[in-house]
């Protein structure tokens, strides 16, 4: 029988990511764009600001594991804005989005499909699994490598926090994806690298869940999903997806 619709994550799921935003290097580099803009930051007050400005927008907020309401998401582009801002200088949206464009290209180290990713998007589809994406991600920096990744065309519909001011586990960002899309949760899956995030947040709202383990996912104790895998098994999601491989449920 399997499952109709398969809800996936995607840093740490699909996509093997490493980046480095307290680099030295990044802020040397991000002070010379915001001086080029009008706005002099010295490169250690240019970094103290920008996590500054991001706890505020997040309202402080508790640890993962607490109470919903402690998962808000902020746009990322306000903070590039404010930084300008708060020297005086004078920065529409454009120049914000190109701003933080510039930071994620000068904070990632490397951004890459684990194998057989692409693979098993492609073989979902095909046979007719609604595919989705539901990603705690910033839209300003995730639509451009979902592109860069040659992934835009391969979901059925994509779900990024920021553009839901919540995020997972909050039971509210699975849900605007089903009540959107109309999909009962005993007919859908999560795949997702996070035991608090993923899993816990998708068997809140009733989801079944596979777990995989990835260089990017918590050190965490197995979660409580209905089946758990390593990255290198990325290729048995689609089996078990399928309805196939149910006797390799580990609980």
């Amino acid at each position: 029988m399997g499952y109709r619709n398969c809800i996936f994550d995607l840093y740490g799921t699909l996509v093997d990511i490493h980046t480095d935003e307290r680099s030295p290097r990044l802020w040397v580099r991000m002070a010379e764009v915001y001086r080029r803009n009008g706005a002099a930051y010295r490169p250690g007050e240019l970094r103290d600001a920008y996590f500054r400005l991001v706890r505020e927008l997040e309202g402080g907020a508790p640890p993962r594991q607490a109470a919903h309401e402690a998962h808000p998401e902020i746009q990322i582009g306000q903070v590039f804005q404010r930084l300008y801002r708060e020297k005086g200088a004078e920065a529409d949206q454009a120049l914000a989005d190109r701003t933080g464009l510039a930071f994620r290209r000068h904070s990632t180290e490397y951004l890459r499909l684990y194998d057989g990713a692409a693979e098993l998007l492609h073989a979902l589809r095909s046979r007719g699994r609604g595919v989705w994406l539901l990603s705690n991600a910033q839209s300003l920096f995730t639509r451009r490598e979902l592109e860069r990744l040659g992934l835009n065309g391969l979901f059925d519909g994509i779900y990024l926090s920021s553009d839901y001011g919540c995020k997972k586990p909050d039971p509210r960002f699975f849900r605007f994806l089903l009540q959107e899309r109309g999909i009962d949760p005993e007919t859908a899956v999560m795949v997702g690298n996070d035991g608090a995030c993923d899993i816990e947040g998708a068997r809140a709202v009733g989801l079944s869940t596979i777990y995989v383990r990835s260089s990017l996912s918590p050190r965490e104790p197995d979660p409580r999903a209905d089946f758990v895998l390593d990255i290198t098994e990325l290729g048995r999601v689609k089996s078990l997806i399928m309805g196939r491989g149910a006797a390799d449920k580990r609980v």
